[in-house]
């Protein structure tokens, strides 16, 4: 029996505002999707209403086999994937990891279009972050635990104490 082709994540950019739909489209199609949430209060003239909307606008996450891209790039909303050099970029299953352990603690955090210099490769060794890998950099006088998602050009900074994290091998 031959093995089965090689997963990995890559990132999808979608026409605007089609995230969920084509979260949704991936899903019935077989692949294994994902789309990071945030919950806002959004103001409107006679009312307020909390309402999800991705945290990252126009990308959504795919675990696919590079044999996978010409089918997933033909769906619905699909507009391109992220590519270096012409070449598909994965990112690592950790990254995404990390985003959803992120997302799911509650965590303040926030979005940085910033290209920051790489640091110390850490693990969120307490609290409600446990097990998610990053990069810490100094802001302000305080050390802040970056989750880079590198590929796309993003980077999350949460703000957590140093007794939390230990340096890890990279």
């Amino acid at each position: 029996m031959p093995a089965s082709p090689e997963k990995h994540w890559y990132a999808i950019y979608t026409r605007a505002r089609s995230e969920k739909s084509v979260r949704s489209t991936l899903s019935k199609a077989g692949y294994e999707a994902y789309l990071p949430l945030k919950h806002s209060l959004k103001t409107w003239s006679d009312r307020k209403k909390w309402v999800e909307e991705p945290l990252l606008p126009s990308y959504v996450f795919v675990k696919i086999a590079e044999a996978d891209y010409l089918p997933v790039l033909k769906l619905s909303g699909v507009v391109k994937f992220i590519m270096f050099s012409g070449k598909l970029a994965p990112i690592p299953d950790w990254q995404i990891q990390s985003l959803i352990i992120l997302l799911d603690s509650k965590q303040a955090h926030n979005i940085s279009h910033e290209h920051l210099q790489p640091g110390q490769a850490v693990e969120v060794i307490s609290g409600p972050l446990t097990g998610m890998l990053g990069e810490i950099l100094e802001i302000k006088g305080q050390k802040r635990l970056l989750l880079r998602v590198s590929h796309i050009g993003l980077q999350l900074d949460v703000a957590i104490g140093v007794e939390e994290v230990h340096a890890r091998e990279a």
